[in-house]
């Protein structure tokens, strides 16, 4: 929050804070990310920084979400062909993708390790990250209730999961491969425990 005094200066400075973080998670693994060089490259006080975030952590899951910011809604909206499965089989083969992408998987692996340390973290990832993409996934298996394909009884959250929960598993684990095959299993498996 910018402060009272001038709300201007500290606005430019918060700006430049999260600019900085996004080319440094461009540039570095999350390791090597430090809140002394994020201060560095956006020319502000390390205390600059602790007055708004409380961990690296938190600044770089802000920074993520200001960045995607823009394009938020067409990101986290499902797509609706009016075919659930064909339409989740294209969501858990992109979720595939992102999950084994050296750019993504290395600081999404370190901000979840990160997160289950960190009870504040882990609930700014919820607020930032998973309940606004819930109320879009909310939104497409209403539409697939409506159309028939998912049973009218069925939790739409705990529907969501299981596709979305092997994915992490074997993401999480490693003990199996994460690849498009298991992706279309998965989606197999799902559709036929909330068919009607």
């Amino acid at each position: 929050m910018p402060s009272a005094d001038n709300p201007r200066r500290s606005e430019r400075s918060r700006a430049a804070i999260l600019q900085a973080t996004q080319e440094l998670i461009r540039e570095l693994p999350y390791g090597k990310i430090s809140i002394e060089g994020i201060a560095a490259r956006a020319k502000v006080g390390k205390q600059t920084i602790y007055r708004w975030w409380r961990s690296k952590g938190a600044l770089v899951v802000d920074a993520l979400h200001e960045q995607n910011a823009a394009g938020a809604q067409e990101a986290m909206a499902l797509p609706d062909t009016g075919d659930l499965a064909a339409d989740m089989r294209l969501v858990l083969r992109a979720t595939v993708d992102e999950f084994t992408s050296p750019d993504f998987e290395p600081l999404f692996r370190a901000l979840s390790i990160e997160s289950l340390q960190d009870p504040a973290l882990q609930q700014q990832i919820v607020e930032r990250i998973y309940r606004p993409q819930f109320e879009f996934v909310a939104a497409r298996f209403r539409s697939a209730q409506d159309a028939g394909q998912v049973r009218p009884d069925a939790d739409l959250a705990v529907a969501f999961e299981l596709f979305m929960a092997p994915m992490f598993y074997r993401w999480q684990s490693g003990a199996h491969p994460l690849t498009h095959d298991h992706a279309d299993a998965v989606v197999d498996l799902a559709m036929r425990a909330l068919a009607p």
